[in-house]
């Protein structure tokens, strides 16, 4: 059976609920459907791939949903929801598909509403013509919390404040595109949009080669020069992209868009306003000053957050400083300051009436209908629709998400509205247009779907992505799913995008600084790395040491066992004593610290954090460790703890494959810098734990070939000693030997080496003394000394391990003072000026 047929033959039958409601409650606004005509047969952009898509069966989508679902899960695509944490990019096998001669009815509306966008924009922060002559009230945009009073200067006004836009779009009954929102505070989506291309491409590579559409990659070059444009009179610009962090919403999105532009992903942390211009922080700023200046700014942080000293005060994520420098000019912000106005769906009203004037044109691309309440006959006409409970109208404040009203009762709305007219619209309930959707792995079903489309300013002109990402209205409770945008081509000749590409600008190679927030990163990423490699050694060899108990319980055995336990207990704390739920816990409790899975969940966070500096082949790690906790979970066998932890263990080792492909710059030898340290550390742990007690001899030897196992280094002590173990043997291995990549002197001359090749090292630092008088220390240690037994216990060894492992501790502390410290944290004014008030006092 083919799917699209059996969806064809579904939508087509009178019987089933695809109608909408209409003002007067009646279920008789058909909605229209992107894939089949009114009459049962396939609309004309399908048509040309017809063979091929009617060749899709539910074998070969279930098939598609799984690798759809793994190459998301490899490329580490997430989608991080406000309330529920980060969740994986749901992508539908089935392409949203328009035909050339619709898109190039739509390219021209898009085109030209950009263009009224950014004539409006210039406006409202220039003459304010538009307010001036009552085109546009007043009221409706001072108040909007996204107009931004501090770069309201008509003697300063940039005239092309947009340089890129999104538009959510849907189609009415009668198949007629309306805007639904404009996004172009910091619009997001390109890189999903790219993303979900990537991975459609790979799992239907017959229907993609089949269909003649446009390919997207010339856009993102056309993005990358005119960014580079958009810096007048700076020969070869800076451009850096302006994230809220990891946690943010469209964290992926932000990381795949420095990627794909070649451009540094930066947080406000990072960046320093010194002199009107901003600059990128070096190590060891503020007593180090700044080189590396910053000439243009994709932000996608919200305009209020961008400046605590003239927006919002309480922000952690701007730049104290950076509306100044945009009045000066030293900065260029794609988007501006202010463009958060323009999502206001107040001004929709307008926009006709605003584009004859501004560009003496009629409005090609209509709004939703859409009734401001600060008119007073618009707000008769929603206090009346909300008193009948119409189901056609919605109301929503003009600065607050759509949701935030959504369970209020049409008498808290009205109170509302009577209270703060202005601050409120009523809109129509449009019958979005369906698509199918691969729901349930037997078949398509119908869902609403919305277009985003995206708009760059390319030239002296603003140029659609023919594509986009669009997006389904499912459950309100799941994360977004979307679907590929395919626009065909009208003949095969056709440029991709439009665009005939030409030669790449002459620009000077530059190699951008890392920032002390993204070196301390680094230097996390390879803690963490080996946090988690070697306490997965360590409870691999605890779990073949209880299945050895099990089989022969011998006191010696029973021994061993304690002492590895011991040993997860120093280093994750107690957690009862089954030993298998111990074990499970280790791999599957984030928030047990020193387990497993904390510093695993950490890793993941601390990569997040310079994504934009890392191959996409890291994110493989991820997805082979999440298969592996998703199978523990599902099984409470004890077998299935080794046999997931080994999984784990696998994965962490190619993580250090990935970065052995890195640049030797400063981020790789913070990444190994970390790594050696960590090393060290456990590796005194794992010693208190195991050589600082004496004990008979079987009992020492199934212990020191445990802790051999645990270190990585039973088969070179096998292989120099022939057998024979001796404690003085082992720790002469694990401590002395500068050729055992996992003995501390080892470690601590690795970490030199990558110290030295800080930029903030100078050869006399504290990190570099402390490190020299560790290694000097090491350099004079008498093994014999060491192993001298007193009674039960080795003291001198203990006094030893326990005094490496607090230097090595306050190397780290100062590691981060020297390299990572930017200055002291940002404060808001409020609490600055309470400690000042207390320092008068």
């Amino acid at each position: 059976m083919s799917v699209l047929r059996d969806y064809a033959t579904t939508v087509t039958q009178p019987t089933l609920p695809f109608a909408v409601p209409s003002r007067d409650g009646r279920d008789d606004m058909t909605r229209y459907d992107e894939v089949v005509a009114p009459d049962g047969g396939l609309r004309p952009a399908w048509k040309s791939m017809a063979d091929l898509a009617l060749a899709l069966t539910p074998d070969e989508l279930r098939r598609v949903e799984g690798e759809i679902t793994r190459f998301l899960a490899d490329d580490g695509v997430t989608y991080v929801r406000p309330d529920g944490g980060a969740q994986p990019w749901q992508l539908d096998p089935m392409p949203l598909v328009i035909d050339a001669p619709e898109w190039a009815r739509l390219e021209i509306g898009l085109a030209q509403r950009a263009e009224l966008l950014n004539a409006v924009l210039s406006d409202l922060y220039g003459p304010q013509t538009l307010l001036a002559s009552g085109v546009v009230p007043s009221a409706c945009v001072f108040g909007h919390s996204g107009f931004a009073r501090p770069v309201a200067r008509p003697g300063v006004v940039d005239t092309q404040p947009l340089l890129l836009s999104a538009t959510d779009l849907g189609r009415d009954a009668r198949g007629e595109w309306h805007v639904l929102t404009d996004r172009v505070q910091a619009p997001s989506g390109l890189g999903f949009a790219m993303e979900n291309r990537r991975v459609i491409a790979q799992v239907l590579p017959d229907l993609y080669q089949g269909s003649d559409l446009h390919r997207m990659e010339p856009y993102f070059s056309a993005l990358r020069a005119a960014l580079l444009d958009s810096a007048p009179g700076v020969a070869s610009p800076q451009v850096a992209v302006l994230s809220p962090g990891p946690h943010s919403e469209t964290a992926f999105d932000q990381a795949f868009l420095a990627n794909a532009l070649g451009m540094p992903l930066v947080q406000g942390s990072d960046l320093v306003v010194r002199d009107g211009w901003v600059w990128m922080k070096p190590a060891g700023w503020p007593r180090t000053a700044p080189r590396e200046r910053v000439d243009v700014i994709v932000r996608r942080v919200d305009a209020e957050w961008c400046d605590p000293l003239e927006l919002r005060a309480d922000s952690r994520l701007g730049v104290a400083g950076l509306a100044e420098a945009v009045r000066r000019g030293h900065v260029r912000l794609v988007n501006g300051l202010g463009a958060g106005v323009l999502e206001n769906p107040g001004l929709m009203p307008f926009l006709p009436a605003a584009c004859e004037r501004l560009l003496g044109e009629q409005l090609r691309l209509p709004s939703v209908p859409t009734l401001w309440c600060g008119d007073p006959e618009a707000r008769q006409q929603v206090l009346e629709r909300l008193a009948a409970d119409d189901p056609a109208l919605i109301v929503r404040a003009i600065d607050e998400p759509r949701a935030t009203l959504a369970a209020a009762s049409p008498a808290e709305l009205r109170a509302r509205i009577l209270a703060e007219p202005h601050r409120f619209v009523g809109q129509e309930l449009l019958p979005l247009s369906q698509a199918p959707v691969w729901a349930d792995r037997a078949r398509a079903e119908a869902w609403p779907v919305v277009f985003r489309s995206f708009t760059l300013r390319y030239g002296s002109a603003y140029r659609p992505l023919v594509g986009g990402l669009a997006t389904v209205l499912a459950d309100a409770d799941s994360g977004p799913v979307t679907k590929d945008v395919w626009v065909l081509k009208a003949t095969q000749d056709d440029p991709d995008q439009g665009l005939i590409e030409s030669a790449p600008p002459t620009i000077s190679p530059t190699v951008p600084p890392l920032a002390p927030r993204a070196l301390a990163d680094m230097f996390w990423v390879g803690r963490y790395a080996e946090r988690a490699e070697d306490l997965l050694r360590l409870l691999l060899t605890t779990h073949h040491q209880l299945e050895q108990l099990s089989r022969r319980p011998t006191s010696q055995a029973a021994e061993s066992t304690d002492v590895l336990r011991g040993a997860l207990r120093r280093l994750a704390g107690d957690a009862g004593p089954d030993a298998d739920a111990e074990l499970r816990a280790l791999l599957l409790d984030a928030t047990r610290t020193g387990g497993a899975a904390h510093a695993l969940a950490h890793l993941r966070e601390s990569l997040m954090g310079v994504r934009d500096q890392l191959s996409g082949d890291t994110w493989r790690v991820f997805s082979a460790i999440d298969r592996a906790t998703r199978a523990l979970r599902a099984s409470p066998h004890a077998h299935r703890t080794a046999e997931s932890a080994g999984r784990m263990l696998t994965a962490i080792l190619s993580l250090q494959g990935v970065t052995a492909s890195m640049m030797r710059d400063p981020g790789w030898h913070m990444i190994e810098a970390g790594r050696s340290l960590e090393r060290a550390l456990q590796l005194c742990h794992l010693l208190v734990a195991t050589a600082t007690r004496r004990r008979d001899y079987r009992a020492d030897r199934e212990v020191l070939e445990a802790m051999l196992t645990a270190s990585e280094s039973i088969v070179t002590y096998r292989r120099r000693y022939r057998g024979s173990v001796r404690t003085a043997d082992a720790l002469e291995l694990l401590l002395l030997d500068g050729g055992n990549p996992r003995s501390l002197t080892f470690c601590l001359a690795a970490l030199r080496g990558h110290l030295a090749a800080m930029p903030a090292s100078t050869g006399s630092t504290r990190p570099e003394r402390l490190l020299e008088h560790l290694e000097t220390a090491l350099d004079h240690v008498d093994v014999a000394v060491l192993t001298a037994p007193d009674g039960e216990h080795r003291p001198a060894l203990t006094e030893f391990l326990v005094d490496v492992i607090a230097q090595l501790e306050q190397l780290a502390d100062s590691v981060a003072h020297v390299h990572f410290e930017s200055g002291p944290p940002p404060l808001p004014l409020s609490e600055l000026a309470l400690v000042e008030e207390r320092a008068g006092a």
